[in-house]
């Protein structure tokens, strides 16, 4: 497919976007911190030379202060700590109201807290508006040795000369401090060690803090897309799969953060916050709790480590066979493509993909590391749902485990919950469940991995699909006994006994008006039975059983999600037969494609075109040209009594138009003989006893008024009734059965 960016994105993705550029108003500002001799105020004059004066301001916090207040730091210093306070708060509004006026990231370097020689005793000058102005911290962790000998050798600035151990016991307290602040303020908090890159460390950060304010994630991602589709131009359906507990049972976030604590044994002095810490403090699965979990990965290991311990990981997880036997049926197909879509470790996922010799065949989207450029949250992975349905059209399955996969399963198609063994699935998973289908009308099913494990939820809620049934269900497999196909996507029982038998009384003569309905009803009802119900899938749901227990019923799938449109007047009966087998779907009646309106389709996912003869297939054609126009997602069946043998020829339009949107066409049988229906004496006035009133219009193109030589004809003789009866069934659907 050729997947470009779009000019405007999806009403909902752009909704997302314009929210959350809304809370992007609010200017970048960058916090530069660290003890009294990190090193602030030598890194800021480096960051002058080495980023655009055009995208950021550099300030000195203490220089700003001094701007403000009359009289400068010297009349500053003899405030009471109150007014200073109310100084402090000043200046960093200046410096937001400067970033804001000149669309700049600004940098600051500030001062958290003072040492005053006891632990409980320090003197904190953070203020309410440094929470409120600050939108990211930069933190300079410097070995305490490196500290002191700075000040004892700094001739300039007079600074108190404390002992090693309480720079340590100092910087440690304001590290911790300074990220619970951060946490609780929706503050990104990066710790940076300063060593001979950390100049080219902070910048990295600062680049990066800037373009992710001034871009928005799910642009971002949309961009990202473009990479990874660019160079499919047959797909039509997507398989998006989430990775931790999905694709494999192990969690690979947890492998990670225990190998880089193992690595770390003795050396460990910097408690990192653990990411369940991170996710269930006062940030939550928001998007900005995903960049701080990147931070932590930048915090935690340098990009030669953060490599080697991915391969690691990579290394121990075993993918689950069903997805194997997926990914080897995609190495087959160019209308299928499968993407992994992770909240994780980009890089862990694609090593594990690389090493099962998938990589050419499955891309995966996800973060780790601020050079990935994104990050994947719960709402991204519906932003690319959306995307995929809105913008390109693509039929999208999704499947995943958790709560951060609901938004995607929800957005999607076909959503596919994937249940792994009870004592490593998700706890809140099932609540979170309950909620979306009861409250927001998830249509979801289920996978057991592996087979043998209890099911989430009751079977009507959630009901089960095995894997081999799923997958059958994506290649659109049909058994071996209705593989009579003419064309790759249509079904004819013309040579079964059922066949034969349903359309003996639809060409009997003698039958008309309530007779021949119900015949048509009858049609209508074994084609639901035998092959609608196949091609669509079934679903379970409970129902009570004679001796006064629950049994496992079945329906069709997404019944209460299917539209079945009857063609009129013909497609009537043989419409009400398929409703009588699928009594939950919406009926519509439909003589012209327009009758088919927005609402008829909108949320459904399936799409039943019923009409009694497919003659030149150019009204069927209309009508599926119209509902693509709707919602080119919708998964349409045509179902016909007959159908004529030219209509589906491979070279002629309709049988182009089915095989190029994979729509199936259901037939009782089909015929070579050709013959043009009219408004005449055709099946839909067969079928309602209306025929007399089409005799005036039998004249056409100089053919003789038969119905007027009858009417005048006192006897009626038995030749021109044949010479009648011949002419409709050569020009009408008389005999269309």
């Amino acid at each position: 497919m050729t997947f470009n960016p779009p000019a405007s994105l999806p009403s909902s993705t752009s909704q997302i976007i314009n929210t959350r550029s809304g809370a992007c108003m609010r200017p970048t500002v960058l916090g530069l911190y660290g003890i009294s001799g990190a090193g602030k105020s030598f890194i800021l004059k480096q960051l002058k030379d080495v980023l655009s004066h055009d995208g950021f301001m550099f300030v000195e916090g203490a220089e700003m202060i001094s701007s403000v207040v009359p009289g400068g730091l010297g009349a500053f210093q003899g405030l009471s700590d109150e007014e200073k306070n109310k100084w402090r708060q000043l200046a960093i509004d200046q410096i937001a109201i400067q970033a804001r006026r000149s669309n700049k990231t600004a940098i600051v370097t500030g001062h958290f807290m003072f040492w005053s020689g006891r632990l409980g005793e320090e003197q904190t000058v953070w203020t309410v508006k440094d929470a409120e102005v600050f939108t990211h911290i930069i933190y300079l962790d410097v070995a305490a040795t490196t500290i002191a000998d700075r000040t004892k050798l700094d001739k300039k600035r007079l600074r108190p000369e404390w002992p090693v151990d309480d720079l340590d016991t100092w910087q440690r307290c304001e590290i911790d401090q300074l990220r619970q602040q951060c946490q609780q303020h929706g503050i990104l908090f990066s710790r940076v060690h300063l060593h001979t890159c950390a100049l080219h460390q902070v910048a990295k950060l600062a680049q990066f803090f800037q373009q992710f304010a001034a871009i928005p994630n799910a642009t971002r991602m949309v961009e990202r897309l473009v990479r990874v589709l660019s160079d499919r131009d047959c797909v039509k359906d997507m398989i998006l799969i989430d990775a931790d507990k999905t694709l494999a049972a192990e969690d690979t976030g947890d492998m990670f953060w225990n190998m880089v604590k193992a690595s770390h044994a003795g050396s460990w002095t910097r408690k990192l916050p653990s990411l369940k810490e991170l996710f269930s403090g006062p940030m939550g699965y928001s998007e900005t709790a995903f960049v701080q979990a990147t931070l932590l990965y930048e915090e935690a290991v340098g990009e030669e480590d953060f490599d080697i311990i991915c391969s690691t990981v990579a290394r121990q997880v075993t993918m689950h066979p069903e997805f194997v036997a997926l990914f080897e049926l995609l190495q087959g197909r160019d209308d299928m493509q499968a993407v992994v879509v992770t909240c994780g470790i980009r890089r862990v996922w694609e090593k594990v993909l690389e090493q099962a010799g998938f990589s050419k065949v499955v891309k995966v989207i996800g973060g780790g590391r601020i050079s990935d450029g994104i990050v994947v949250a719960a709402q991204t992975k519906a932003d690319i749902v959306n995307c995929l349905r809105h913008f390109e059209r693509l039929h999208v399955w999704a499947i995943g485990d958790s709560p951060l996969d609901l938004p995607m399963l929800e957005a999607a198609h076909d959503a596919i919950v994937v249940t792994g063994r009870e004592q490593s699935r998700s706890l809140s998973m099932d609540a979170a469940l309950a909620e979306a289908i009861e409250t927001r009308g998830l249509k979801a099913r289920q996978v057991l991995l592996p087979c043998n494990v209890s099911p989430r939820l009751s079977p009507d809620q959630l009901p089960v699909i095995s894997f081999p049934d799923l997958l059958a269900e994506m290649r659109q497999e049909m058994p071996s006994y209705m593989k009579q196909r003419v064309g790759s996507t249509m079904l004819i029982a013309t040579d079964k006994p059922a066949a034969k038998l349903l359309a003996s009384p639809t060409r009997d003569a003698n039958l008309a008006g309530v007779s021949l309905r119900d015949a048509h009803r009858k049609i209508g009802r074994y084609l639901a039975l035998e092959y609608v119900s196949e091609l669509l899938g079934l679903e379970e749901h409970p129902i009570p059983h004679v001796q006064g227990h629950e049994v496992a019923g079945h329906r069709l799938r997404h019944e209460d999600r299917t539209t079945i449109v009857a063609m009129m007047r013909g497609g009537e009966e043989m419409a009400f037969g398929v409703n009588d087998v699928f009594p939950r779907a919406m009926f519509v009646h439909a003589k012209s494609p327009g009758d088919v309106a927005r609402h008829h389709v909108e949320t459904q996912k399936t799409l039943i075109l019923v009409d009694s003869v497919i003659n030149s297939g150019k009204s069927v054609a209309d009508f599926i040209g119209h509902v693509f126009r709707l919602d080119r997602t919708l998964r349409i069946i045509v179902v016909a009594g007959v159908v004529q043998a030219a209509a589906v020829a491979h070279e002629h339009g309709l049988a182009k138009m089915l095989r190029k949107h994979r729509i199936d066409l259901v037939a009782l049988r089909w015929s070579q003989n050709s013959f043009t229906g009219t408004r005449t004496t055709d099946t839909g006035n067969r079928l309602f006893n209306t025929v007399h009133l089409a005799y005036g219009s039998c004249k056409s193109n100089g053919q003789p008024n038969i119905a007027l030589e009858l009417s005048n004809s006192a006897s009626a003789p038995a030749k021109l009734m044949q010479q009648f009866l011949s002419y409709c069934e050569r020009e009408t659907h008389l005999w269309a059965f």
